[in-house]
């Protein structure tokens, strides 16, 4: 089921599968066998590396999730959220990096706690 998701991904950003490849950082073999479900239980980093190229998340290939599906999933004031964070120009990577350091801040907080 993943290969199969990774594909129609691959295929609705308009990549080949050496493009995937190249701009994901994976051997290109090893993304040909996942896709034909030859391998199956790829690592969260080589997931996390074909998500970030395809601009979905890694949910997305364990799950099939869609934009219409997680329309279901966030509830409203979620996606309030995430409209005006998007209006004002937050990009992704900006919002990641947010969330990273939120990440980094509660581990500090919990360390001066020790």
């Amino acid at each position: 089921m993943i290969g199969e998701n990774v594909k129609k991904f691959r295929i609705n950003k308009g990549l080949s599968l050496s493009e995937l490849a190249d701009r994901a950082g994976v051997a290109k073999s090893y993304l040909s066998s996942i896709e034909r479900n030859i391998q199956s239980n790829p690592s969260i980093q080589f997931l996390e590396k074909i998500a970030s190229v395809l601009d979905i998340t890694v949910e997305s290939l364990l799950h099939d999730t869609n934009d219409e599906d997680m329309n279901e999933i966030l509830d409203a004031e979620w996606m309030d959220l995430i409209q005006e964070a998007m209006k004002s120009g937050v990009s992704k990577e900006q919002f990641r990096e947010f969330l990273e350091f939120n990440r980094w801040k509660i581990r500090q907080e919990k360390n001066s706690d020790i």
